[in-house]
C-alpha cells in the first residue's frame, strides 16, 4: 500500500466528518484533517505511510488545487499544462518537462478546475467551454472543456513571479544591451508610443511591465487587459479587465469597451494588454488623439509583421479603409520592440525599429539609432 491509498481513506473520513453548513477556515480544516489522520494512523505500523505527505495532500484536495498545488507553490515553475488525463507538463527555467503524476479521471480534474475558477467568480461548462480567468495569486488560467478539447479538460496556468524583473535583470541575462535599455527609457521620457511584439511566451507582458515602470509616479496610468497581469507600483494606476458573458450570454465587457471608457478617465498614459481583434482600431484611434506615451503588446514574428497585423485587425471593423489605417499607424505608433525566444528558451530583444513615414502605400521603418 502507498500514500495514495491512505490519502483516499483519510479524504473519505474527513468528508464524513465535515459540517457542510460550515465555512471552514484554513486552520480549522487542517486541524480536522490532522485529527482524522492521527486516529487512522494509530492503527497503521510505523514506516508504512508518510503521515505528513498524506495530510498535506488531503488538505490540498479539500482547500486548494489538489494534484497541482505543489506546482503552484513551486517558484521555479513558470507554466503548468494539463492535457486531460494524458499527462501534466511544466515549464521550468525555459525547459518543458513532464510532471511525475497525472489525474486519474476527468471528473477529478473537472472538480479541481471548478474550484479554481470559483475563486475568480467564473464558470465553465458545455455551453461555455472556453474560459480565461485570473486566480487569487495573480496567475492566469485558461480552461478548454470537451467536446471542444477532445482529450480535455485542458488547463493551462501561467504563473507570475512575486518578485518582479528589473531592467538590470534583463541586461544581466543578455535580453538586451544597456544602450538598448537607455534608448527605450528615453522613449518613455519623451512620451513615445511603443508596441511590444513577439510570439507566445516570448516575454511581452513581462517586458511591458518593466518598461511601464519608468513612467513617472506623478502620471495617471490606465491599464486595459483581458486578464490583469501588469503589476505597476505607481500610486495613480487604474486597472480595467474585460469580462466574459454569463451563462445567459449577457454581461460581456470587451476590450474595445474598456479602451473607450479609459479615454474618459483622463489618462496620462494608456497601457493596453494584448490586442487581438477589432479593438486594434480603438487603440490606434486613442494613439492618434493625443494620448502619447501609451504602450501595448501584440503577437507577431517581426516588427513589420506586427504593423500588418494591427492593420488587419483594425480592418475587421469594416468601415475604415486600409490607407486610413496605415496612416493612423504611422501617426500613432512610434517604436516597435520585437522580442524573440531562442531555441535554448532565452528571451531576447530581436530588433527595435522606428516608424518614420508612409510612402507609396507602405509604412516605412528604420532600425533605431542605438
Amino acid at each position: 500500500m502507498n500514500n495514495k491509498y491512505f490519502t483516499e481513506i483519510v479524504d473519505s473520513y474527513v468528508a464524513g466528518r465535515m459540517d457542510m453548513t460550515k465555512q471552514y477556515t484554513d486552520s480549522e480544516l487542517k486541524e480536522l484533517i490532522q485529527q482524522v489522520a492521527l486516529e487512522l494512523f494509530e492503527r497503521i505500523p510505523i514506516g508504512v505511510v508518510n503521515p505528513e505527505a498524506v495530510t498535506t495532500e488531503v488538505y490540498n484536495n479539500k482547500k486548494k488545487s489538489g494534484l497541482i498545488q505543489p506546482l503552484l507553490d513551486d517558484d521555479t515553475v513558470n507554466e503548468i499544462m494539463i492535457n486531460g488525463t494524458d499527462g501534466i507538463y511544466v515549464e521550468k527555467s525555459g525547459t518543458l518537462i513532464e510532471y511525475g503524476v497525472r489525474y486519474s479521471d476527468k471528473d477529478a480534474l473537472f472538480n479541481t478546475v471548478q474550484m479554481m475558477l470559483s475563486w475568480a467568480n467564473r464558470t465553465v461548462n458545455e455551453s461555455n467551454p472556453i474560459v480565461d480567468a485570473r486566480l487569487a495569486n495573480g496567475s492566469r488560467i485558461n480552461v478548454v472543456l470537451p467536446p471542444v478539447a477532445v482529450n480535455g479538460p485542458i488547463v493551462t496556468v501561467r504563473k507570475f513571479r512575486d518578485t518582479q524583473f528589473t531592467m538590470e535583470d534583463f541586461i544581466a541575462r543578455g535580453m538586451l544591451s544597456r544602450r538598448q535599455s537607455q534608448y527605450l527609457i528615453q522613449c518613455i521620457a519623451h512620451r513615445k508610443n511603443i508596441i511590444i511584439s513577439g510570439a507566445t511566451s516570448s516575454g511581452k507582458t513581462t517586458f511591458l511591465n518593466v518598461l511601464a515602470g519608468y513612467i513617472p509616479i506623478t502620471k495617471r496610468i490606465i491599464t486595459v487587459e483581458d486578464t490583469v497581469e501588469l503589476r505597476l507600483t505607481q500610486p495613480n494606476v487604474v486597472r480595467l479587465e474585460t469580462r466574459n458573458a454569463n451563462t445567459e450570454g449577457r454581461g460581456e465587457i470587451r476590450m474595445r469597451d474598456l479602451i473607450k471608457a479609459a479615454l474618459r478617465m483622463r489618462p496620462d498614459h494608456l497601457i493596453i494588454g494584448e490586442v487581438r481583434d477589432e479593438s486594434a482600431l480603438d487603440m490606434l484611434t486613442a494613439l492618434c488623439t493625443g494620448h502619447d506615451g501609451s504602450m501595448s503588446t501584440a503577437h507577431a514574428n517581426s516588427a513589420a509583421d506586427v504593423l500588418l497585423r494591427l492593420e488587419t485587425m483594425a480592418l475587421w471593423e469594416g468601415h475604415v479603409s486600409s490607407t486610413a489605417i496605415k496612416q493612423m499607424i504611422v501617426s500613432g505608433v512610434h517604436v516597435v520592440v520585437q522580442l524573440d525566444r531562442t531555441e535554448s528558451s532565452e528571451r531576447i530583444v530581436r530588433e527595435i525599429v522606428e516608424v518614420v513615414g508612409y510612402e507609396d502605400g507602405k509604412i516605412l521603418l528604420r532600425p533605431a539609432a542605438i
